[in-house]
């Protein structure tokens, strides 16, 4: 997709050479700033019954009199927020989807300015509305003929807009790499596809790569990781990716995916209905590899390595059992009492492992929790830490990037749940705070950095009709590393 800006000339909106306009109104009255060829269209059609001006009402107008555009859409935000803006832009490129246009001018009117916030929010809403999932899917809709979009914006606005669509296109290119991961099925998408998807990365933009199997994994003492993967024939991978953007003594920032390609449960089977969606139990992962994807095109001066531990959660008679008690890279140990809790045993070992690139922070990001969906639903990812700095360097990315979390609790007393009588701790609490307990578990294993835990069990995928990866929390990972370069 082309992103460009453009300030328009002496004759406007009206003068503009594409094959359809879609203006944002901000605001639920008449727009004092809308050209006159608009002005009346507009007026006209609220007067007529034909279109409100209230947040999410869309009009299409073909051959519009008085624009050389030869399709209009009129799409209202409710305030000149970013975030309405992408709602409305969002809402107005439905009303174009299916039709003849390859080339899609944007105008927001009744709106002071256009910032690059609102131009990269453009980047991402057009690239959501255009993403089709094909890879098993020969039937599916051929690609959008839309390849161009114009964002208009003054004159002594056009360098910054263009920095914000600039930022946009790399992360949506981001998020599309991690939905296609996601996206695909758990036959395709193994833990070797995983480990395929990094290599094809670090040749595309210049990363140092590691992928350890079953053998170096042992060498290290990942009991807890490799405890989970032994119900399984397809081998585990753990995946190291590392991005340089900075001096070599700059401490990295450490992400590290949830990697279980998918997830039966194990002995602790899942019930049958919605099982298929265990495919995007590899979301995390998928998450570190848009997060790569972004880095590599827009090259920040920053150190990120990335760790996904990858494999499958499967019954077997090789399958670990609740009761069973392992040993973690850590040294401590744990006693199984649910095997269905696997994110936390990979992801614990990882975190462990971080330790050795003497880490800035660690954040790591996971499909880990039922609960965490129960407590904040589909909008909210939820974020856990202790370090109030880095928490709130988080929310800020996530507000930046309108991908929004919501800090958890992480008091000491939730730990209490964790105890076991046969091991250093239990791999799950009971079921009241689970997200909560389910954070603690890997917070015993971050002593030695600062550290954040994302669970977006309930903002990975959607579900029902628009079943698929949505591609989160890539663009707050982004917009959280952006802000660490120097």
């Amino acid at each position: 997709m082309d992103f460009k800006s453009v300030a328009p000339g002496a004759s406007g909106l009206a003068a503009l050479s594409a094959d359809a306009l879609l203006v944002v109104v901000a605001g639920t009255s008449m727009p004092a700033d809308a050209e006159p060829a608009l002005a009346t269209l507009l007026r006209d059609a609220v007067n007529s019954g034909d279109f409100e001006l209230k947040a999410g009402r869309t009009l299409y107008v073909h051959r519009p009199a008085g624009l050389k555009a030869q399709r209009l859409v009129l799409a209202v935000a409710g305030d000149d927020s970013a975030k309405s803006f992408k709602a409305a832009v969002a809402a107005g490129l439905g009303a174009v989807k299916g039709l003849g246009v390859s080339h899609l001018a944007v105008a927001q009117v009744g709106s002071s300015r256009m910032t690059e916030v609102h131009a990269e929010a453009l980047a991402a809403a057009v690239s959501d509305a255009v993403y089709v999932y094909r890879h098993t899917k020969p039937s599916a809709p051929s690609a959008p003929r839309l390849s161009r979009v114009s964002l208009t914006c003054a004159k002594a606005d056009s360098t910054m807009v263009t920095v914000g669509l600039r930022r946009g296109a790399a992360v949506a290119r981001g998020v599309e790499t991690a939905r296609e991961c996601a996206n695909r099925p758990g036959n395709h998408a193994t833990p070797r596809f995983l480990a395929e998807q990094a290599r094809a990365l670090a040749r595309e933009h210049g990363f140092r790569l590691q992928v350890l199997d079953q053998a170096a994994v042992k060498k290290l003492g990942m009991g807890s990781f490799m405890a989970v993967a032994q119900g399984s024939d397809e081998p585990l991978k753990f995946i190291v990716l590392q991005y340089q953007g900075a001096a070599k003594a700059q401490a990295p920032v450490v992400l590290v995916g949830k990697g279980i390609t998918f997830d039966t449960g194990g002995i602790s089977i899942k019930p049958a209905p919605e099982m298929d969606e265990m495919k995007f139990d590899m979301s995390g992962a998928a998450s570190v590899l848009g997060t790569f994807k972004a880095l590599g095109e827009l090259k920040p001066q920053v150190n990120v390595v990335g760790l996904i531990p990858a494999c499958e959660n499967m019954p077997s008679g090789k399958a670990i059992k609740p009761g069973d008690v392992v040993k973690s890279m850590s040294g401590q140990t744990i006693e199984i009492l649910n095997t269905d809790a696997e994110g936390r045993l990979i992801l614990c070992d990882a975190l462990t492992y971080a330790e050795r690139f003497k880490p800035a922070a660690v954040i790591d990001i996971a499909t880990l929790t039922g609960a965490c969906v129960i407590a904040l639903g589909h909008h909210h990812s939820g974020l856990f830490t202790s370090d109030d700095e880095l928490a709130e360097d988080l929310l800020q990315a996530a507000k930046r990037a309108l991908d929004p979390a919501w800090r958890m609790p992480v008091d000491e007393e939730y730990a209490e749940a964790l105890k076991s009588n046969f091991a250093d701790m239990g791999n799950v609490g009971g079921r009241a705070g689970g997200a909560v307990t389910a954070a603690m578990f890997l917070k015993k294993f971050t002593t030695r950095y600062r550290w954040a835990h994302l669970d977006i069990a309930g903002t990975a995928w959607k579900s029902g009709a628009q079943k698929g990866a949505t591609g989160r929390p890539v663009a707050l990972l982004t917009h959280y590393i952006l802000s660490q370069a120097r």
